[in-house]
This record gives C-alpha cells, sequence and structure tokens, in this order.
C-alpha cells in the first residue's frame, strides 16, 4: 500500500523547485520526521513553503464530481474508491494542511480530480521514496 501526503505548495517554491523536487521531497520528509521539541520551528518552515487547503470547497468539489458513480463512497470525512473493474482501492482524507492518499495500486482516479483543483499540489509518500508534482500532464514517480 502506498500512503501519499499531499501537499499545495507555494508559487514560489513551485518554480524553485521544479526540476529539483528531490530537495523539495527532502525538506518535507525532515518537517514529517521532526522531533517535538522542534515543533514550531517546523510549522514555520511549513506555512512557509505551503498554502493551507480549503477543505470544505474540495470535500464538496469531490462529492458532487462522484457522487453518482458506483464505485465512490463517502464516509466519516474520508472519500472511497473501491473500483473492482479497474482493480482501484483509493482512501482520500482532506486536512487543512494536507491531503492523505492510501492507494493499493499504482495510480488512482482521485489524481486526476486534484489536479483540476490545483496545479501546485505535490505528493510525497516518505516509506517508499515516490514523489511528484500532481500535474495535467502525465503524471510520473521519481
Amino acid at each position: 500500500m502506498k500512503v501519499y501526503f499531499i501537499f499545495e505548495v507555494k508559487d514560489e517554491f513551485k518554480k524553485l523547485y521544479k526540476g529539483n523536487e528531490r530537495i523539495l521531497f527532502s525538506i518535507l520528509k525532515q518537517l514529517y520526521y521532526l522531533d517535538k521539541s522542534e515543533l514550531m520551528y517546523g510549522y514555520n518552515l511549513f506555512s512557509q513553503l505551503t498554502n493551507g487547503i480549503n477543505k470544505r470547497q474540495l470535500d464538496q468539489k469531490i462529492f458532487i464530481e462522484l457522487h453518482q458513480e458506483i464505485p465512490y463512497s463517502k464516509r466519516n470525512q474520508i472519500h472511497y474508491i473501491n473500483n473492482l473493474y479497474k482493480n482501484e482501492i483509493s482512501r482520500l482524507e482532506i486536512k487543512r494542511t494536507y491531503i492523505k492518499l492510501e492507494i493499493e495500486q499504482e495510480q488512482s482516479t482521485f489524481f486526476k480530480i486534484l489536479e483540476n483543483y490545483s496545479s501546485n499540489l505535490f505528493a510525497c509518500d516518505f516509506s517508499k521514496q515516490d514523489y511528484f508534482f500532481i500535474t495535467n500532464e502525465e503524471t510520473i514517480s521519481i
């Protein structure tokens, strides 16, 4: 299973790290594993790098777009896709500062929806060292 944490990176940092995604991933990974005693430093750095996510707007957008699809459901603030025909099982949870996407295959329908929400979304799977910008172009894992 892959667990992606997706952040909306500020425009200036997307321009700076486009082509050098490894550096952005390294910064976010250090913040992810930061010691609790350095929480204020981590929060300040994180808020400089990322924008907040409009949780309510994105929740509504996903629900409206998918609520009539058979493989889609939503329970307790978690969006689910269980599409047996595409062999896809995905869970998406939206927070105010990040989006958590759990997938059991290589791709997810949620990536297509998220790329239309913002062009500055950066996905990180810290345990599998996988990271990429979610864009309208072909999504490529590094």
